[in-house]
């Protein structure tokens, strides 16, 4: 692959990636899979076993979904993401301690990151910038000059 097709794959990507929630879906995504995992665990280390055996294998993957969900179809993200996080918060009763709480806290992580993305918001570079500009253009109104009185 040339350097060429390399940075314009790159540039694709982040585009694509700029366009949704893609850090709350991954983490969601990541949540899920973790709770789903340590429900597979061996016996030895599994923590709760009981009549909840079919939620405990539903809520990791309703986790999965709207992890998958949040990062094909962006606009329903706020569905997606009060989901999210009630069924991570869900996973603390039924998946061994919501995945022994590492599943737990990205599940939740990840649905408020999705839920507080803003589609329309420029980058912060820019945001940044424009403030540093502006700053040094208008002085502080509580600054004043040496020989300046109230």
């Amino acid at each position: 692959m040339t350097d060429d097709r390399r940075t314009g794959a790159r540039a694709a990507f982040r585009r694509w990636r700029s366009r949704r929630p893609f850090w709350g879906g991954l983490l969601l995504l990541l949540g899920g899979a973790e709770v789903w995992f340590t429900m597979k665990a061996s016996l030895k280390v599994v923590l709760h076993i009981g009549p909840q055996g079919v939620a405990g294998y539903l809520l990791p993957t309703v986790m999965l979904l709207c992890g998958l969900l949040l990062l094909v179809n962006p606009a329903q993200r706020l569905f997606y993401s009060i989901i999210g996080v009630l069924v991570s918060l869900g996973t603390w009763l039924t998946s061994n301690l919501g995945g022994f709480v590492i599943g737990l806290l990205l599940g939740v992580v990840g649905s408020c990151l999705a839920f507080g993305w803003l589609p329309d918001q420029e980058p912060r570079r820019r945001r940044r910038r424009k403030r540093a500009v502006r700053s040094e253009a208008v002085p502080h109104p509580f600054e004043r000059g040496a020989g300046e009185t109230a």
